[in-house]
């Protein structure tokens, strides 16, 4: 018997085709805040071994393969060794940094202002907490910036370029004009809990926090200082017990 075609199946059908999804999207709102709606779209993307991406600080939601179609999906073409997207290693290394000096300022922007915004309410309002938008709060980074700082690592202004327009079709970034702005997908395909420490626990963090990046290279080092000023916060505490 044919599943009925309702909310639910049109969301997945939509997703599948245009890839990604506006939260603001009357289907996605509906979704994001009904339950039910919610479990079953997920029960139905996953009989086909897909799940569903969403991120309170992404503007849109995608869907992407579970790990066991992943295996099933790649594996025999070895496209699984590093990943799907036939980037090269000079390309992969160009995503992280893009990544990083956007996604990273924006996590620090949302969570500043959602707290001055909760700051500033009574206690009425305590529970409420706004979270800016991606849009509103990722920076732009500065094109001749990241070729300047990281053109040589990176393979020069010609490889640099084909990677970009890999990423902007693949949808991880936009350009605006000389800038490069967040895409849809670069806050929802890349892992924020598993990456972002290791990319501030790093040596890449000290490289990031020296970027010419009028926006990105600021933004890192108060990263890197709040980071620098809780450990040793935690450190203190430790010895006083």
């Amino acid at each position: 018997m044919t599943p009925p075609f309702d909310e639910t199946a049109q969301l997945a059908a939509q997703l599948l085709a245009r890839r990604w999804l506006p939260r603001n999207h009357p289907l996605v709102r509906k979704v994001l805040i009904d339950a039910d709606l919610w479990r079953q779209l997920e029960e139905r993307v996953a009989g086909v071994g897909l799940r569903v991406v969403d991120n309170v600080h992404a503007d849109h939601i995608a869907l992407a393969l579970l790990r066991p179609a992943e295996n099933a999906v790649f594996s025999e073409s070895a496209l699984n060794a590093n990943n799907n997207l036939d980037l090269p290693r000079d390309g992969v290394a160009l995503l992280v940094v893009v990544w990083a000096l956007i996604v990273l300022p924006k996590r620090q922007r949302q969570l500043a202002r959602a707290e001055a915004h909760e700051a500033g309410q009574g206690e009425m309002f305590a529970s409420d907490k706004p979270l800016p938008s991606a849009e509103r709060s990722a920076p732009l980074l500065s094109y001749k910036s990241l070729l300047a700082d990281f053109g040589k690592q990176l393979g020069g202004a010609l490889r640099i370029n084909t990677h970009l327009k890999l990423l902007e079709r693949q949808g991880f970034i936009t350009r605006k004009g000389e800038d490069i702005a967040e895409g849809p997908l670069l806050d929802l395909l890349l892992d924020y809990d598993r990456l972002a420490p290791r990319v501030l626990e790093g040596t890449l963090a000290e490289v990031l926090g020296r970027s010419s990046d009028p926006q990105a290279g600021p933004a890192i080092q108060v990263i890197q200082a709040a980071r620098r000023a809780q450990e040793e916060a935690e450190q203190d505490d430790q010895e006083a017990r």
